[in-house]
């Protein structure tokens, strides 16, 4: 996934001196698929830069007043830190450069080739990051995703420091319960950490229709249907439990049931 303009990088340029800044900036003005340049020209504020503003980019001066590049390193934390180009004008830091994981390192004075073969290396990492993470989303979606993409058979109740499995055959119905959902089986009611618009989605729509925003039932579990008012009924169920089917869902349950209410 080559960079573009639209997605952007946020590039942050630390150097005490202002003159060194105004270089690199001037020379990332001719980069299109740079967004946004942040200055910083002492330690303390490259590392308020990078943990609030989390730049893609930085562009790291050796010696600077407060922290070094080292020392910023250090207080963001290596696995917090974006990619990082050293600025210096000491040879010797090279190779401390790239023990710190480093991307590259500019060694002052530098040619506009040179810093432009540094951006070559930036657009492929970028690139390679880009890969890493979409191919990261694609397996934590396989993952997620029950196998064939089957309706759920089982669920995984968890409570008190157990895993207890009901099978969602057993299921009479189900209610919202704020940000869970209440099971209600034979009676009982188990709490279930999932939303019911969730578990909407993956339940078995032959066996289960939804009657409320707030509720699901199984129709295996319907008893009768009664009448309320203005075109809403009252379902029934064979464990006592009562919901109102309200004319929002109404039409499900009559096209699950092939049937007018």
């Amino acid at each position: 996934m080559p960079l573009s303009a639209s997605e952007g990088l946020c590039v942050l340029v630390a150097d005490d001196e202002g003159p060194a800044r105004q270089r690199i900036i001037d020379l990332l003005h001719r980069n299109s698929y740079v967004s946004a340049i942040l200055e910083a020209s002492d330690g303390l504020s490259a590392v308020d830069f990078i943990q609030n503003r989390r730049p893609d980019l930085v562009f790291l001066d050796v010696q600077m007043p407060e922290l070094n590049g080292l020392e910023i390193i250090a207080a963001v934390g290596t696995e917090r830190m974006p990619l990082t180009v050293f600025v210096t004008a000491y040879d010797e830091h090279a190779i401390r450069a790239f023990e710190a994981n480093a991307l590259d390192y500019l060694l002052k004075p530098f040619s506009d080739e040179r810093f432009e073969m540094t951006m070559a290396r930036v657009s492929i990492r970028m690139d390679e990051r880009s890969v890493r993470e979409f191919g990261r989303r694609i397996l934590r979606m396989v993952s997620a995703a029950p196998a064939g993409n089957l309706p759920l058979d089982r669920l995984v109740v968890k409570s008190g420091g157990s895993a207890r499995f009901v099978r969602v055959a057993d299921i009479d119905w189900i209610e919202a319960a704020g940000v869970y959902a209440n099971l209600h089986i034979g009676g009982k009611e188990l709490l279930y950490r999932a939303a019911l618009n969730e578990l909407a989605e993956r339940l078995d729509p032959v066996r289960f229709v939804r009657v409320h925003r707030s509720a699901i039932v199984n129709i295996e579990s319907i008893l009768r249907l009664e009448p309320i008012s203005h075109g809403e009924f009252e379902v029934i169920l064979k464990d006592g439990s009562r919901s109102r089917i309200s004319r929002t869902y109404r039409s499900q349950l009559e096209k699950r049931l092939g049937q007018s209410l």
